[in-house]
């Protein structure tokens, strides 16, 4: 063979540019890197500071123990770490980072700027670097631990920060990352700014507190503890109870050690506990920490290392899954029906020490109501068998809506329907009395002269109630309002029925600060289906018109229901047309505190049952629930 050698040793610039596409992605890839490298420091407070998203800087300053100026010059080096020393050491990390690549890979694609100090020191090392160089080093006044400045990131690589998504799609990225190392840290401080907003202030607390300061109050009343101890693992957090489960936007968090990880394999576990229990396209939220020997997972099997290898994955799988269905079973979540709580009237306390009230009496003692025979009457004999036995009919008259929604209605009640005009027909042979008919009602359901289904009645303005010939059926009124005006909503959207209704007067709304950003990914997009608001500052937005579709209701409630659907990942028109539909129609749907008349309810049930997928609102949560025959036997067992 003649010629010149054609393998060559690459610079370690471009080595490093190299490791840099796999372990630094975006902005929120070197937030992660940073952040960890401040924990295994030993910080107890870390504050993140951003500009444009991270394109412009990333800074992240903590109280940990500093380097020396060797060290922080040997921080930047490939492989270069304080975490190992040789290889056995692998088998029981207890750091986050190991392997010397973060530091050495965000040098690579942008400029460094950093401030470092150990306590026991009188003055402290600033470095700067640039493309993998150092430009200078030299002694500065600090506070002790490292102030890291990211300047520019893919400022040497054109090609891929072009790649990089809109501001606020970045931005959001940073903030999930935020949210990991927040749970899985509940023992540090965390303050994160954007563009000199102050967006969190988190507290050291416990991993509850920090939930609830992450995603909202909401949650607070949702979450249910896990606590179990094993040979193998020790797994404790919380998971939420099933009729808060969603179908977009659930948090699930899984940590092992103090680390932050995605396992899909523990993900269906606890999926599979909640299987009997709600919607089949709706996730539950949990968090879930994991507790195991460090020689018994191997963590060095992903650049970001999200995916963790469990030596004992099977036995762990299957005591995730007692200890959510444990967790479950005491919350009574399989029993329970799970019509929501709210707006129900609070039980007065009982106070032993206040005056009793003692009725008095006023008793006519020589009158008896069967001496005049006007005074009683008999009550008719009915032939209740009879009066129900028709309900295997198909519904009658009426206009069809939908290519037949009125068959389809008897087959939702599974041949055990007839009309109300048959009912009422019944009444007047047996009873000799004329029922009057409802008088027409328009729910603004988009359908004309419906024909109600049973007889029915609704319990506290909340429940409607109507034989089957199963037993009883019970129907939340809200949530089916919600399931018949989504459907509707949906369509209209679908086929671009959208109009903007200027507000009378405009409503200002302070969102939380991932509300925010939820609201400036999507600010577009929102604007193309009719929403106008601007946003003012400090987490304050002002709301000027709406969805003309969703104009009676409040403008404040339907800008809060539309933050929690958003899903941040998407940016397509047609992703927003499922959480706009769904936060229009909460929005919009009756309310518990709002009488509605016999007919009112009746339309309702009928539109409701006439739908393809009635049992369960879009977010997954019950609508129908009904007694058998059995369980009502066994009540009075």
């Amino acid at each position: 063979m003649s010629g010149e050698d054609i393998i060559r040793l690459l610079p370690d610039s471009v080595a490093n540019q190299i490791a840099a596409g796999e372990v630094i992605q975006r902005p929120a890839s070197v937030v992660k890197e940073l952040v960890e490298n401040s924990i295994d420091a030993g910080a107890t407070s870390v504050e993140i500071i951003i500009k444009d998203a991270g394109r412009t800087l990333v800074q992240v300053v903590d109280n940990g123990k500093g380097m020396s100026p060797t060290d922080a010059r040997m921080a930047f080096e490939r492989h270069a770490t304080s975490k190992i020393a040789v290889a056995d050491d692998l088998g029981t990390l207890r750091t986050m980072g190991f392997r010397g690549e973060a530091l050495a890979s965000i040098a690579a694609v942008a400029q460094i700027d950093m401030r470092t100090m150990r306590r026991d020191d009188n003055v402290g090392s600033r470095l700067i670097i640039a493309d993998s160089k150092v430009e200078s080093q030299e002694a500065v006044a600090c506070a002790p631990g490292t102030n890291l400045m990211v300047k520019n990131i893919f400022a040497y690589l054109p090609a891929r920060r072009k790649f990089l998504k809109k501001d606020s799609v970045e931005f959001s990225h940073i903030v999930h990352e935020f949210e990991r190392l927040a749970l899985v840290n509940t023992g540090v401080d965390f303050t994160l700014v954007h563009n000199d907003v102050t967006l969190h202030q988190l507290h050291r607390s416990s991993l509850k507190q920090r939930i609830v300061a992450l995603f909202g109050k909401s949650l607070d009343h949702q979450l249910i503890p896990i606590e179990t101890e094993s040979s193998i693992v020790r797994i404790s957090g919380f998971v939420t109870l099933p009729q808060f489960a969603r179908k977009r936007g659930a948090h699930q968090f899984f940590f092992v050690n103090g680390r932050n990880m995605r396992h899909p394999y523990f993900h269906k576990a606890v999926l599979t506990c909640y299987a009997e229990l709600s919607s089949s396209d709706t996730q539950p939220s949990y968090f879930i920490n994991l507790e195991v020997e460090p020689e018994r997972i191997d963590v060095n099997i992903h650049p970001q290392k999200h995916e963790i290898k469990f030596e004992d994955e099977q036995a762990i799988w299957q005591i995730i899954c007692a200890s959510v269905k444990e967790a479950l079973g005491k919350a009574n979540a399989s029993g329970a029906i799970d019509f929501d709580s709210e707006d129900v009237p609070d039980i007065p306390f009982f106070d032993p020490d206040a005056a009793g009230f003692d009725p008095g009496t006023d008793v006519d003692p020589s009158y008896n109501p069967f001496n005049s025979p006007a005074a009683y009457r008999p009550s008719v004999d009915q032939d209740w068998q009879k009066l129900y036995e028709g309900f295997t009919g198909a519904l009658s008259g009426g206009k069809p809506v939908d290519g037949g929604a009125e068959t389809v209605m008897a087959s939702r009640l599974g041949a055990r329907a007839e009309t109300v005009e048959g009912v009422r027909s019944r009444l007047n042979q047996n009873v000799g009395q004329t029922v009057p008919p409802p008088p027409d009602v328009d729910l603004g359901l988009g359908f004309e002269n419906p024909k109600p289904a049973a007889p029915m009645f609704t319990l506290h303005n909340r429940l409607i109630v109507t034989p089957t010939k199963s037993g009883l059926m019970l129907i939340d009124r809200h949530r089916a309002h919600v399931r018949v005006l989504f459907d509707r909503f949906s369509r209209q959207l679908s086929d671009g029925e959208v109009h903007s209704q200027q507000l009378l007067f405009p409503e200002a709304v302070e969102l939380s600060p991932t509300g925010t950003v939820a609201l400036q990914t999507f600010e577009k997009e929102l604007s193309e289906l009719g929403f106008d608001m601007a946003y003012l500052g400090d987490n304050t937005w002002n709301i000027t018109a709406v969805p003309s579709l969703a104009s009676g209701a409040r403008a404040s409630e339907l800008l809060e229901q539309l933050v929690d659907q958003l899903d941040m990942s998407g940016e397509a028109r047609d992703s927003l047309i499922t959480p706009v539909a769904l936060s229009m129609a909460r929005a919009a749907a009756v309310k518990s505190d709002t009488v509605w008349t016999q007919s009112e309810a009746e339309t309702l049930l009928y539109e409701l049952l006439a739908l393809p997928s009635p049992d369960f609102t879009p977010d997954g949560l019950t609508v129908i629930r009904t007694i058998t025959h059995q369980q009502i036997d066994a009540m009075f067992e």
